[in-house]
């Protein structure tokens, strides 16, 4: 018996610290189990005390008083599918009738505790269906992505929600985004993420970075242009906007809209056009914004003017002819001058990283949810990379990118830096790099027949 015990408090000891140390391992090996079991366990009471519970039909009222039976309980959700994951646990219920999806999500605080878990979070998947999605653990403390993701074309995985889950940045849903965060915030290893993500596909990078180029131009080999000054900037923005004109020329040429072409092959952008005449995505990045706003003398704001017109142009014409920009600064307000506005309010995408005041966070998020403004000043300045992404539909999430030194990320440029188009417009700014062997690549790719 004293042997018995002198085990089980070895296991127990072992199990509390296996959570402590190592919370994903204790998931996998109990939590799962004891999860799914508190949760069947407690699920109608606590339903019935979270109030998201409703009465029983009238026939069944009346049936029970006709026979004389006990009065039937008040009903809960009706649980769909009950699927164990990495991080927790999915639950999809089937709401009863005068019920509604905001009750669940109002009640969610309520359910984490209740259950024992991490976090909740909720969401409709259609009318009657929530997807209530559970997390055992802080999966945002020590992030390990899925080694299996979904990449699609100009569709990257960059970071992990709070509820587990993978967040993307996919381009062809959400063409223009902006990315704010204090020094020392994390903001440059999500680009990093980004850049690697990016690297292996068929895309072309442009990069600005007005700091003298010490975040980009040690990934120089993957990228088509870079500019490391604002005159250089604003020279390749001109030739980002003749692209796009070119561009538009090639997808006017090729509509022919006659009564016998079907709607579906109609062109109206690059990637309704076939595969051996669409020109190659390009993603510019544009590392720190206010360096190409800011002037101080009538030669530099007429160089700033220049720069912010043909940001806009990008940002409101850009997204058909397949030019996507991505724009990260530390503030992104009025202050740095006219057309900035009009430029945030075409990037539909926001991050906001740890900010140093209200109002930088009013800047990413106080057109799309308030909610999300209190969440991105919270950020605690020890969880580095921790971030608040949002779109204007007013959805946001909890993220955080996983931490990417800066030579893995050049080590994943050079790997893939025969893929680096070689676009004529912009050849007049292609880093020059001693010693490279990377192939260029034409503007149009070719197509999966000749491949």
């Amino acid at each position: 018996m004293a042997g018995f015990m002198v085990a089980l408090v070895l296991v127990v000891a072992a199990v509390g610290l296996l959570r402590w140390r190592r919370p994903a391992w204790y998931w996998l090996t109990f939590g799962v189990t004891l999860a799914v079991v508190r949760v069947l366990v407690r699920y109608g009471s606590v339903m019935d005390a979270c109030g998201l519970t409703v009465p029983p039909a009238r026939w069944r009222l009346a049936l029970a008083r006709a026979t004389n039976r006990p009065i039937p309980e008040p009903r809960p959700p009706r649980i769909l599918r009950l699927r164990p994951t990495r991080t927790g646990l999915v639950l999809r219920l089937k709401l009863r009738p005068g019920q509604d999806a905001f009750d669940i999500a109002a009640a969610s605080d309520r359910l984490r505790h209740s259950f024992s878990m991490y976090g909740v979070a909720s969401r409709e998947l259609r009318s009657g269906v929530v997807e209530v999605r559970m997390t055992g653990y802080d999966v945002l403390k020590r992030v390990q992505m899925p080694a299996e993701t979904d990449p699609r074309p100009m569709r990257v995985p960059v970071a992990l929600r709070q509820d587990g889950s993978v967040h993307y940045r996919d381009y062809r849903a959400i063409p223009h985004a902006l990315t704010l965060g204090a020094t020392e915030s994390g903001k440059s290893v999500y680009q990093r993420n980004l850049v690697a993500g990016l690297a292996p596909m068929d895309v072309a990078l442009v990069g600005i970075d007005c700091k003298q180029g010490v975040e980009l131009f040690p990934l120089a080999r993957r990228f088509s242009a870079l500019a490391d000054d604002p005159d250089t900037a604003a020279e390749v923005l001109d030739a980002l906007v003749a692209r796009m004109e070119r561009v538009y020329q090639l997808i006017r040429s090729q509509q022919r809209i006659t009564a016998d072409v079907p709607d579906a092959e109609i062109a109206a952008d690059i990637w309704d056009l076939p595969d051996d005449l669409r020109p190659v995505p390009v993603v510019v990045l544009v590392d720190e914004v206010a360096e190409l706003a800011l002037y101080a003398s009538k030669e530099e704001e007429k160089r700033r003017d220049r720069i912010v017109t043909a940001l806009v142009r990008l940002a409101q014409l850009g997204r058909a002819a397949g030019i996507y920009l991505e724009i990260c600064g530390q503030r992104f307000g009025s202050e740095l001058g006219k057309g900035i506005t009009m430029l945030r309010a075409q990037l539909t995408g926001r991050t906001a990283h740890r900010v140093n005041d209200e109002s930088s966070a009013n800047m990413a998020f106080g057109d799309i949810s308030p909610d999300a403004v209190l969440a991105a000043i919270q950020i605690p300045a020890e969880m580095r990379g921790l971030a608040i992404a949002g779109d204007s539909s007013g959805g946001w999430h909890r993220i955080r990118a996983p931490h990417t030194s800066l030579r893995q990320a050049v080590n994943t440029c050079n790997r893939h830096a025969d893929r680096t188009p070689d676009l004529p417009e912009l050849a007049p700014f292609r880093p020059a790099l001693p010693g490279s062997d990377a192939e260029s690549v034409p503007l149009v790719k070719a197509s999966s027949a000749t491949a």
